[in-house]
């Protein structure tokens, strides 16, 4: 059976016997009741727990629109216009919208990277922000510690508006809602603390009730009022598949519920071997956002087995501090010091080194291998020569797992 991985901006075909196939997860598949633009239309008129966006704001109100940057699939430029023009309807001066892209820890956009993520119309039409560390307003601390520190141009805005995608996230449970905010448009000192309690157990994939999740949600519950988001699920093929609009709970709740009937996946057992892509194109970017990947691989793959993971890479690392820790520090010192000293870009290295001691992890993509060896993690050149050295491993009877998007599909076992 062939399958085809995403792998940066093209596809690359994987042959497996199929004898030896214990599942291909894919989303399940939905048929669009209607097309995207009608979908978000639709999402806009049918709000959960608020009235309509143009009920809300005033003619005279300035409008923060917070909105995902370039490391995240969310269609800004495909969601914004709706968005926009509902404003405009209900009298916002175009004067009085910023769409701040919600940079959390990553590096600001040029000028090309924001046309490209919101359309040339709505660059040449609008004020576009880069969410900054040196400008915010401190508004307090949430009952976990973290301090709710904001960029300044959102903090001050009457109205906000948070866009985003709904997908699971590794430590939050989801993505999505709350998360426009914080971590998006928060300092790296407020995501640090928020980041840390990823070492708890109830930090994991698909938990809507993280810990990190709740702290998020409670900046913008008890700080920052956001009046009204616009999240979106979608499919394989990164088009939308269904709009959720309102509260920044119930509307998120409704998203989740949707999006773990559409990439929540049974299986019978893990495999011996799982081979993963996050499924290209801008999941794996840099390692620093794969990584999601393979933490969803994890799922799949028995304990001491091997997961083949697919991420072009282009970028490498993809955050310096990242780079250190995965390079510098072994496995087991990466798990021990981020539990005694939470370090932003060191967390999502202590997340490879845990997937490490279920399995053992073969990586191809296009960064040099001698880099990649002092990770920990095993260079290949292709796809088929891990998966041939795996095959070697565990045997020509061995179990495989495919999970071409990796980044988005949950696997869940109902028996080890």
């Amino acid at each position: 059976m062939t399958i085809e991985l995403g792998y940066g901006k093209t596809k690359i075909p994987f042959g497996v016997p199929s004898s030896r196939l214990n599942g291909v997860l894919v989303p399940d598949e939905k048929e669009r009741e209607t097309d995207e633009t009608e979908e978000i239309e639709r999402a806009l008129d049918n709000p959960f727990g608020t009235d309509r966006l143009e009920n809300i704001v005033t003619a005279g109100d300035t409008v923060a629109v917070i909105t995902s940057d370039r490391t995240r699939p969310m269609p800004s430029k495909k969601v914004l216009p709706p968005v926009l023009s509902r404003l405009e309807k209900a009298g916002v001066k175009k004067e009085n919208i910023i769409i701040v892209f919600a940079l959390g820890s990553h590096r600001k956009h040029t000028e090309e990277e924001k046309k490209y993520l919101v359309g040339e119309e709505i660059y040449n039409g609008y004020t576009l922000l880069d969410s900054d560390d040196d400008d915010v307003e401190n508004l307090g601390t949430t009952s976990s510690g973290t301090p709710v520190e904001i960029f300044r141009p959102v903090a001050k805005a009457d109205k906000i508006i948070a866009l985003g995608n709904i997908e699971y996230h590794y430590f939050a449970g989801y993505s999505g809602g709350s998360k426009a905010v914080m971590p998006g448009v928060s300092t790296k000192n407020a995501i640090r603390n928020n980041h840390s309690m990823m070492v708890l157990p109830e930090a994991r994939t698909g938990n809507i009730d993280s810990p990190v999740r709740k702290d998020s949600e409670e900046v913008c519950l008890k700080f920052l009022k956001v009046a009204f988001i616009v999240n979106v699920v979608l499919d394989e093929k990164k088009n939308i598949v269904k709009c959720f609009c309102g509260d920044v709970i119930k509307a998120h709740r409704e998203g989740c519920k949707f999006l773990d009937g559409f990439y929540k996946i049974t299986m019978a057992h893990p495999s011996d071997i799982v081979v993963v892509s996050s499924g290209g194109y801008p999941k794996d970017l840099n390692m620093y956002q794969a990584q999601k990947a393979l933490d969803n691989a994890v799922h799949a793959v028995k304990k001491g087995g091997i997961i083949v993971w697919v991420a072009e890479c282009g970028e490498g690392f993809g955050s310096s501090v990242f780079e250190k820790w995965m390079t510098e520090y072994t496995p087991s010192k990466r798990i021990t010091e981020i539990k005694r000293n939470f370090v932003l870009g060191g967390h999502k290295a202590a997340a490879v080194a845990l997937a490490g001691k279920k399995a053992k992890i073969f990586f191809v993509g296009e960064m040099n291998p001698s880099v990649v060896s002092k990770t920990g993690l095993i260079p290949f050149p292709s796809v088929e020569s891990a998966f041939k050295e795996a095959t070697r491993i565990k045997g020509e009877n061995s179990s495989v797992t495919v999970m071409p998007y990796g980044g988005s599909t949950l696997p869940v076992c109902l028996s080890e």
